[in-house]
């Protein structure tokens, strides 16, 4: 039998460069996330805060709620940018996303239901609800994307359009049918990772860190995949049972990020493409570098909507669906290219 050398990952020196200067980006983002809000706050106040030796008014709000607020988008960032890459790996498909698979639309309906009829009110009591409606919308598209036993990478894809349009349906009849569920809702809906304290994240770590670990392991697997499934299985591979796997992997960790912070899209589909532009196609590299460029990009939309709408700000899911659309739309072209 063929087998495929995948136990070594070696990034090529030119890329090297790029991916400190990555990782020198998040950290400015972090930065800038902890000092910059409806009042900035000095750089000096927040690294004198950060180390407790300041206790004014503004080192309580850097680490009382912008410090938790960052380290939340820290982990739904990394989250979801893994589970992109995973995704976009399993299905060979560049546009996919855990959008595109409904895992976002199943948390908002599960959350919205939760809401009408158990009259909840804070984020910390629909998590796991969340969760719950994530992982049964994403099971229901992989139902619907079996053939002959095996995972069909465009079965699975149109199954989950598909039960997104239907999702959507139900939310949007739930909202209109209660002014009460709406109102507590839209914030959630909106997708937002302020007023998010570490006491949301916290239950979510484990399926975030089971996610994390079973994604950077199926990287090398995701190369051989790249090759066909008809390549893939002459190699020797498990196609089948390595896009259980990647979905497993997928709702652990979108589930979770969709959760805690709400239906944030794009960020998905746009670290995955983000690193291969920098760092190159090889998923041993490239999966990794997710943990990077999704908080990178996450903390970086965050930061905008604090910016354009000072004093009050816009929340993270609008920015980056407002950034995301005409990404979208220059994929698309490329991929018809």
């Amino acid at each position: 039998m063929v087998t495929v050398d995948t136990t070594r990952t070696v990034v090529p020196a030119r890329r090297i460069p790029m991916l400190l200067l990555g990782v020198a980006a998040l950290l400015l983002c972090i930065v800038l996330s902890l000092a910059i809000g409806a009042r900035s706050v000095p750089i000096g106040t927040v690294v004198q805060a950060l180390f407790g030796a300041d206790d004014s008014r503004d080192a309580l709000v850097v680490t009382g709620m912008r410090l938790p607020r960052t380290v939340v988008g820290l982990a739904v960032g990394a989250a979801l940018g893994l589970a992109g890459a995973v995704v976009q790996g399993i299905t060979r498909n560049p546009l996919a996303s855990p959008t595109t698979l409904g895992i976002n639309h199943g948390a908002g309906l599960a959350v919205v239901v939760a809401i009408y009829a158990l009259q909840l009110s804070r984020p910390i009591e629909y998590v796991w609800f969340a969760f719950a409606g994530a992982a049964c919308a994403a099971l229901f598209t992989l139902t619907l994307g079996r053939r002959a036993g095996d995972l069909d990478p465009v079965r699975l894809v149109l199954g989950g359009t598909v039960l997104q349009l239907v999702l959507v349906s139900w939310t949007s009849a739930v909202l209109l049918f209660s002014e009460r569920t709406l109102d507590e809702a839209r914030f959630w809906l909106a997708g937002s990772i302020a007023e998010r304290d570490l006491g949301v994240l916290l239950p979510m770590l484990p399926t975030l860190l089971i996610g994390a670990v079973l994604g950077l392991v199926l990287a090398p697997a995701l190369n051989t995949l790249a090759l066909g499934d008809e390549a893939a299985t002459a190699l020797g591979m498990p196609v089948g049972r390595i896009r259980m796997a990647g979905m497993a992997a997928v709702v652990l960790l979108a589930g979770s990020a969709v959760a805690v912070a709400g239906p944030i899209a794009f960020i998905g589909l746009a670290a995955p493409h983000l690193v291969r532009l920098v760092l190159g196609n090889d998923h041993r590299v490239m999966v990794p570098g997710c943990l990077i460029a999704g908080p990178l990009l996450l903390l970086a939309a965050d930061i905008l909507g604090r910016i354009v709408a000072r004093p009050s700000e816009l929340e993270v899911g609008i920015v980056t669906a407002f950034l995301g659309a005409p990404l979208l739309a220059l994929l698309a072209r490329r991929s018809a290219r």
